[in-house]
């Protein structure tokens, strides 16, 4: 006989209820979001009247999650980076010059005089020695400079190729190391991207690695790419580095270790200052855009324990000699140092507004990319374009939903009616879970929501097939929907099981809109099978206890 237990019921009831409130915020899709965002900006600070009101336009005790919109339904900014991995070589090679030098004059006796190549390859330290017998010293010295590797490609092997001929010592990365290093420069660059975009509050951002170095970078509801290109583009490398002198000449001959930077905020101005940098941007742990004591714009900042001990150490050192605050290659001040600054916090002046301070502030925050970006493809998606998906999605899901239903009516009479029913609790609680989730819809996400629709009938078809069989076979009513809905149930586990693993199999492999598809595609499957097993079945159980037909007609 066929039956339902109460707790079965209650529960397939209760799942359904929760499934259709979860997905309800999205019938009222604008009125919700402008909700959330005043319920956002009142938890932030902002508890103005307004905001208030805002918030008030959707109750609170209703759920207010929202199915997120994708680049292509909603519009924003799509970026393809290129990450410039060299460039952190020379990075590399500029940073360990003064140790080099260190360990060279203290071998000075063996080794004699050394004098670096102003003119070598990016990259690369080429230096010659005055005394060319010393060649094997100096090179045991440098090698000594060496780190193990610690990635598992490039274990037992070292960071630093120390090689010499006749009187040329050459230095530079290991093949090891600079393959190494150009993993470790596309994952911070890709965290510091995500982590920029998360400032300023956009939805639902999509920032992926493609290849060996480069980045897809999609953020929904942004206004154009040059706006996002200005909030990820900047490097953001900020230096501390000692000033050797000042001019006018951007040809000037700047010498071994140092370079010729212009000034921002003085036109014409032309700084010589060290390459080596006494602290850098990686040693901020925070940046806050304040004001100076003339009220003018700026930006607070605090270094690490180990920044604060050697910006401390160099200020005390070095009282009433100018230190250069230097952003992405140029001087944005110059101040002369006139005291020791301990705790190593400070602030920076500059010729920028309130809007400048705030964005250099977020930039320093979320950290200095590692290296350049190149941006090697750029699109801006109009809000009206993916108006026009939506639109265009609504109609196919709409005309898709309307022919499975008069089908299902045509061909199973009160049993296809029951399965419409079930059909519609299955697309809500598709968005109810997507909601639910946070997830993101994408226009062949709707082509996903759209198959599911043709499919989710599937199961009671086989059902409703079976049932038919049985009653051929001169089963009693209760008897052919016990044996319709227990002997279909392995051809549609085996159906959809398969299914589901393609899903799968699409999101794991794939990227983007092709994630979007299987993710609906595997949600529909599982409340497809759902409703078709459950929801479906309790339908036909409850008219038929109520009923109690001596025959039935499928």
């Amino acid at each position: 006989m066929i039956q339902i237990e109460t707790w079965q019921r209650v529960l397939i009831w209760l799942t359904c209820v929760v499934g259709l409130l979860l997905a309800l915020p999205n019938g009222f899709y604008t009125r919700v979001e402008t909700a959330n965002d005043a319920q956002a900006a009142i938890e932030l600070g902002a508890d103005t009247p307004a905001n208030r009101e805002v918030a008030a336009q959707w109750p609170s005790f209703l759920p207010s999650g929202l199915v997120n919109l994708g680049l292509d339904l909603r519009g924003g900014a799509h970026l393809l980076a290129e990450v410039k991995v060299g460039d952190v070589y020379q990075s590399r090679m500029d940073a360990l010059w003064p140790d080099v030098r260190t360990a060279l004059r203290a071998e000075r006796a063996t080794v004699g005089t050394f004098r670096r190549d102003p003119d070598a390859p990016e990259g690369v330290i080429r230096l010659r020695i005055s005394q060319s017998d010393g060649m094997a010293r100096a090179l045991e010295v440098l090698r000594g400079l060496a780190n193990p590797i610690t990635t598992l490609a490039g274990a037992g092997g070292f960071d630093l190729d120390v090689s010499g001929s006749g009187d040329i010592v050459t230095i530079q990365l290991s093949d090891a190391e600079k393959l190494a290093s150009d993993d470790r420069t596309v994952r911070q660059s890709l965290e510091i991207i995500r982590r920029r975009i998360d400032e300023v509050g956009t939805r639902e951002p999509t920032i992926q690695r493609q290849g060996s170095d480069r980045i897809l970078i999609q953020v929904p509801g942004i206004g154009s790419a040059a706006e996002l290109k200005a909030i990820i583009g900047t490097t953001a490398q900020l230096t501390f580095n000692p000033v050797v002198g000042r001019g006018s000449d951007a040809d000037a001959r700047p010498g071994v270790g140092n370079k010729v930077i212009p000034s921002l905020d003085e036109p014409g101005v032309y700084y010589t200052v060290e390459v080596a940098p006494v602290v850098t941007g990686e040693e901020l742990v925070d940046a806050q855009p304040a004001f100076d004591q003339n009220s003018r714009p700026a930006v607070n900042f605090r270094f690490n324990t180990s920044g604060a001990r050697k910006f401390g150490d160099y200020t005390a050192e070095n009282i009433g000699q100018p230190f250069a605050i230097v952003l992405d290659d140029e001087v944005i001040s110059a101040p002369v140092i006139q005291s020791h600054i301990p705790g190593g916090s400070g602030i920076i002046t500059g010729n920028f507004g309130v809007e400048e301070s705030t964005n250099l502030a977020v930039l320093l925050r979320a950290g200095a990319l590692p290296a350049e970006l190149e941006f090697l493809e750029e699109r801006t998606i109009g809000p009206e374009l993916g108006q026009d998906s939506i639109d265009a999605g609504k109609v196919a899901t709409a005309v898709a939903f309307a022919a499975v239903l008069v089908f299902m009516l045509l061909s199973y009479g009160l049993f296809g009616l029951f399965a419409n029913f079930a059909l519609i609790i299955n697309v809500c609680l598709i968005f109810g879970v997507l909601s639910l989730i946070g997830g993101t819809l994408t226009l062949p996400g709707i082509a996903g929501i759209v198959l599911t629709v043709g499919m989710a009938v599937d199961a009671n078809v086989l059902i409703f097939e079976r049932i038919r069989e049985e009653i051929r076979a001169g089963r009693g009513p209760a008897k052919a929907i016990d044996e319709g809905y227990s002997k279909a149930l392995s051809a549609i586990v085996d159906a959809n099981i398969t299914t589901f693993i393609t899903a799968v199999i699409l999101f794991v492999a794939g990227s983007g809109p092709v994630r979007g598809f299987a993710i609906t595609l595997g949600l529909g499957i599982m409340t497809s099978v759902f409703t078709a097993i459950y929801v479906t079945r309790l339908f036909v159980v409850i008219w038929f206890e109520r009923r109690r037909p001596k025959a039935i007609e499928v």
